[in-house]
């Protein structure tokens, strides 16, 4: 099967799932969807991020290798969708000791940024308040960042927010 192929056939979910069933625990196979990911055109990117979520769902470790240059990738000028559903990957692994703080510095920088997509500054949150868990030198910082971006903020964004500042007074 021609990945590329595929995903330019169908942007759906059934497709996302079914070419993620394909992959599987394969590491072939994920680091060709991973190349689409991280270095093919916009269109074929943000497709290949939503087979990514669901392989890495099913397989959290095929994705380890990969982080570092997923880290990279955000500070370059790509889809929302790729940005969403990296940090929507971040959020819910163990990121390296020695990736940690460069991921801290551009999630601070996209949960901080009123133009990012709600979703991306949501993940955002979340992965610095995880971040938190394991540096709490950081609590205050996000604290002031959520706490400076409520008032505007979207119901989701706020919703996000409030519950990671219960949790972070917690610490």
């Amino acid at each position: 099967m021609d990945l590329r192929t595929e995903i330019l056939k169908e942007h759906s979910k059934k497709q996302a799932v079914r070419l993620a069933d394909f992959i599987g625990e394969n590491p072939t196979r994920f680091a060709n969807l991973m190349e689409l990911f991280l270095r093919d055109n916009l269109i074929v990117c943000q497709r290949s991020s939503w087979v990514v979520i669901h392989c890495v769902q099913q397989y959290p470790s095929l994705i380890f290798p990969y982080l570092e240059e997923m880290i990279d990738n955000l500070e370059r000028e790509v889809h929302s969708a790729v940005k969403r559903n990296t940090v929507r990957i971040f959020q819910d692994i163990v990121l390296p000791e020695e990736l940690l703080g460069k991921a801290v510095d551009i999630c601070f920088r996209l949960l901080d940024d009123p133009q990012e997509a709600i979703a991306v500054r949501v993940f955002s949150m979340q992965v610095l308040y995880n971040a938190c868990l394991r540096e709490p030198d950081l609590k205050d910082e996000l604290s002031i960042t959520i706490e400076s971006h409520l008032e505007f903020g979207s119901s989701g964004f706020m919703n996000r927010g409030k519950k990671i500042l219960k949790a972070l007074q917690k610490l």
